[in-house]
């Protein structure tokens, strides 16, 4: 009996519900697909019965809002002769007194007849600096649509900021659709203002109480007084601020009012943020173990914007391969050394490295700079000393070496940890000069990735990597400078450091020229789950001239779940050629 009841009431409640839930609909005579989309939407009646909306005067007020809505859309588009009716239960909702109470409304009906597409009978934009020109889509004979309209003055201004005329703007504009021949006549008249340098680059209130001293805030930014006012040179200025890690936020503003003498001031604005910071990664691979590293980061640490970090690693544990390795490395960065876009550093490392083919105890020291030539292109130059103890096939002996390290990088990756489009190129460079019987060489190598997505959901992603000893023999050569290939790194579904260039009393002992290749298909099935499958290809020479060698192949499915800070990878591999086994590898980020 209860039961009964109970369905007799839930029966009565969703026929109630459905008896006075909203019907909207959006009906465009003419219109394709694109401007129906946006249409729908633009309007908020459509919007809100979405959303559950029932009440009457919420209704009404978002109906008669939407007449405005509909006629930007339609602007936006390039229609500009459309008529639009909103019906409300019959009734267009722009005869509905806002003071009439209704407690519902049961359909919502809104007709937009577009009409002919107008085109520019005239696209003028005046003074323009010289050699520009006015944006794409803004000629005669063009589609007129608002949205070009605005670009074409927004981009006047800008050209004339680029041109030093800080303080450009639209000085008036002229639009009239002329209905009979479905054309739009448009006129913007620039104001291009007095040309202006850099002035004076002065600290905000706030940024006067940054535990950053003044001083070296504005040798940070590097605003070049004198030279002639560019947008560019501000941007510049805001990401060298960013760069250093010390300022939450960092916004150089224009002075309101030129100087007499024809500069502009600067007003520097930064926020700090916390100066300490602590993270941690974790890998997991079947063959290598875990891995773990951590670090301890300070980034104002003597009053300049200096960032000193600690990183701390260890990898190895639980492996099948070679034992437990760890190192130390602290770092202290200088930003702002002799020229705004030179950081220097100096690094000190200290490691032990079980691996399969030796075993190695070093100290490294190295002090350099780093340059950022662009916001995609760095270098990294340095010069230091390497002291290696080693064990190997070779027996026991002592590495000793003045050495320089040189590094170009072109990042244009979209993500960092997920990229989707864009290129990665690393070139590096390691000359070594032997002191106390150790030989002198280089070690160069390179690292090239790409990435294309051809759809939402897919994603190709390519590696090679290469490198070459030359100079010092295989025996005179570090054991760290020299080549292996298999594992997370290189050929997944292969053993760690399984390939070797050459063997020694039966103990691989490493090559002199390396060629890998990667290749990965990446699918998002949901916003959170993905698949990859991927091949990946390694070659080992015992020559720097890739003749001689061996080679192997890896081969696999993944899979990744997507969070805020990159998605977790889980991949299991197994050889195509070569040693026969497995692989698993977990880890944050796509493998590269």
């Amino acid at each position: 009996m209860i039961r009964s009841l109970l369905t007799a009431c839930t029966v009565t409640v969703l026929a109630a519900s459905q008896l006075y839930a909203t019907e909207a609909r959006l009906v465009a005579t003419g219109a394709g697909s694109d401007l129906q989309e946006d249409l729908e939407a633009a309007s908020l009646a459509l919007g809100a019965v979405e959303e559950g909306t029932t009440d009457g005067q919420e209704l009404i007020a978002a109906a008669q809002a939407d007449y405005q809505r509909m006629v930007a859309a339609l602007y936006e588009n390039g229609y500009f002769g459309g008529v639009v009716s909103i019906k409300l239960d019959g009734t267009e909702a722009a005869d509905v007194s806002p003071l009439r109470r209704v407690a519902s409304v049961n359909n919502i009906l809104i007709t937009v007849v577009p009409g002919p597409r107008y085109r520019f009978s005239r696209a003028q934009i005046a003074p323009l600096p010289r050699d520009a020109e006015p944006v794409e889509g803004y000629r005669v004979g063009e589609t007129a649509t608002t949205p070009v309209i605005r670009r074409a003055a927004q981009d006047g201004v800008d050209d004339w900021r680029e041109a030093g005329h800080a303080k450009a703007d639209v000085a008036g504009q002229d639009i009239v659709a002329e209905h009979a021949n479905a054309t739009v006549r448009s006129r913007i008249d620039l104001a291009p203002g007095p040309f202006l340098r850099f002035g004076r680059a002065l600290l905000s209130e706030r940024s006067q109480t940054s535990a950053v001293r003044q001083e070296r805030i504005l040798a940070i930014a590097g605003i070049p007084t004198g030279e002639a006012f560019s947008p560019q040179e501000v941007r510049e200025a805001q990401r060298r601020l960013r760069r250093t890690g010390a300022f939450r936020s960092a916004v150089v503003d224009e002075a309101e009012v030129p100087n007499r003498d024809g500069s502009l001031d600067m007003i520097v604005d930064v926020e700090d943020t916390l100066p300490r910071r602590f993270g941690f990664g974790l890998e997991l691979s079947s063959d290598e173990g875990a891995a773990a590293n951590a670090y301890w980061l300070h980034r104002n640490l003597f009053g300049g914007a200096e960032r000193f970090r600690i990183d701390g690693d260890v990898s190895g544990v639980g492996g099948d391969s070679g034992g437990i390795d760890y190192g130390l490395t602290a770092q202290l960065t200088r930003p702002a050394f002799l020229h705004p876009d030179n950081d220097a550093r100096f690094r000190i490392t200290l490691e032990h490295n079980d691996e399969p083919a030796y075993v190695s105890d070093l100290f490294e020291a190295i002090a350099g700079v780093q340059r950022y030539f662009s916001e995609d292109l760095t270098g990294e130059f340095g010069l230091g000393v390497r002291f290696a103890r080693v064990e190997d096939a070779y027996g026991e002996r002592n590495f000793n070496h003045v050495l320089g390290r040189g590094d170009l990088t072109w990042d244009r990756r979209d993500d960092e940890l997920d990229p989707r489009s864009g290129y990665y190129t690393e070139v590096g460079a390691i000359p070594f000069l032997g002191i106390d019987g150790s030989e002198s060489g280089a070690r160069l190598s390179t690292d090239l990735r790409a990435f294309y997505s051809f759809s939402e959901r897919f994603t190709l992603a390519g590696r090679v990597q290469a490198g070459s000893v030359l100079g010092a023999s295989i025996e005179g050569t570090p054991p760290e400078f020299l080549f292996f290939s298999g594992g997370g790194g290189t050929v997944r579904g292969q053993d760690y450091q399984s390939l070797s260039g050459a063997i020694v009393a039966g103990q691989p002992v490493g090559g002199r020229s390396f060629l890998g290749l990667s290749g990965e298909i990446r699918a998002k099935v949901t916003d959170s789950i993905g698949v990859v499958g991927f091949v990946d290809y390694g070659y080992v020479s015992p020559g720097p001239d890739f003749s001689g060698g061996d080679d192997h192949a890896g081969a696999g499915i993944g899979g990744r779940y997507y969070t805020p800070i990159g998605p977790v990878r889980f991949d299991i591999a197994v050889p195509i050629s070569g040693e026969s086994g497995y692989g698993i590898y977990v880890g944050i980020g796509q493998a590269f």
